[in-house]
């Protein structure tokens, strides 16, 4: 009777080939280090900010502001200088004081001729335009039923005719420079949350949105145009809209953050879509306000 040779003699088997959808055979090899995992693109780690991160550095950039004499413009045009900006803000009037660093002129930018001669004094003055912030604007409270037709017309022309001037003289600089350049528009909450009184108002600043998408479609890729809507903004000049200092406090109260802005939070916001960080960034609105506001049920709940 035949009998196999010794074990030490037989050749080993041939590996089973891997079958499909069922398990791998048990292999006694040694089994294999984990192989490192490699993101796609790693995570980058966090900037620094202030004057001497280089991605906020706006250094050989020149600014124009319009509306930049006080409040909100005032602040967005201190915030660009800080980080090396030239910057001339212009306004209907010669303002009492302009910062160091800061250049004025007079311009009425309603009007498309004034718009862009301002424009143009901005380049002559820097013999570039980097940046302009459509920021001039505003309108009274007044009832929509008794709203004046020159009212209306104002208030439209102001807060959305005058931004559509001062971005066509802009753009046509900007097309034409290395480099080209960005549009801010400064909006406003009413936009997307109306108050009485502000029919007009809310409905330019509505336009001012839809503006900025359409020509940032238009105008790419040379120029990037953005919004920045505000949300409540406590200045000097409203403050007193609002009442005291307990009516201020009530409401700070419904904005989820507990405060109103201040202008120096809008300034933040124009100077991250101007700075390399925002190069990405075109047709956007950045809705600046603190988190909107407390729907009253959550109010009438649980109190302020």
């Amino acid at each position: 009777m035949a009998t196999d040779p010794p074990a030490s003699h037989q050749p080993p088997p041939p590996a089973s080939p891997r079958r499909r959808g069922g398990p791998p055979p048990v292999s006694p090899r040694r089994a294999e280090p984990p192989q490192p995992q490699h993101p796609a693109q790693p995570p980058q780690p966090p900037r620094p900010t202030g004057p001497s991160d280089p991605a906020a550095e706006l250094s050989g950039r020149a600014a124009l502001v319009t509306g930049g004499t006080r409040g909100i413009g005032l602040a967005i045009a201190e915030r660009l200088r800080d980080h090396g900006a030239r910057v001339l803000v212009c306004g209907r009037s010669q303002p009492g004081r302009v910062p160091d660093g800061i250049e004025f002129a007079a311009a009425d930018v309603r009007d498309p001729d004034q718009a862009a001669a301002i424009v143009g004094e901005a380049v002559t003055r820097f013999g570039r335009l980097d940046i302009v912030v459509n920021n001039a604007g505003g309108s009274p409270s007044v009832p929509a039923a008794s709203a004046s037709a020159n009212l209306i017309t104002s208030v439209v022309r102001l807060n959305l005719l005058a931004p559509f001037f001062i971005a066509q003289a802009a753009n046509t600089v900007m097309q034409g420079q290395d480099g080209g350049g960005l549009i801010l528009n400064i909006g406003s909450v009413s936009a997307i949350r109306p108050a009485p009184g502000t029919a007009a108002y809310a409905a330019a600043k509505a336009g001012l949105v839809t503006l900025t998408q359409a020509l940032a479609i238009e105008w790419a890729p040379a120029v990037r145009v953005n919004c920045v809507t505000a949300g409540l903004v406590r200045t000097d000049d409203n403050a007193a809209h609002y009442g005291d200092e307990q009516a201020l406090a009530a409401v700070a109260a419904t904005v989820p953050l507990g405060r109103m802005a201040s202008p120096a939070d809008i300034a933040d916001a124009c100077l991250l879509l101007a700075s390399p960080l925002a190069g990405y960034i075109s047709g956007a609105n950045l809705v600046v306000d603190g988190g909107g506001q407390r729907p009253l049920f959550v109010t009438a709940r649980t109190g302020p």
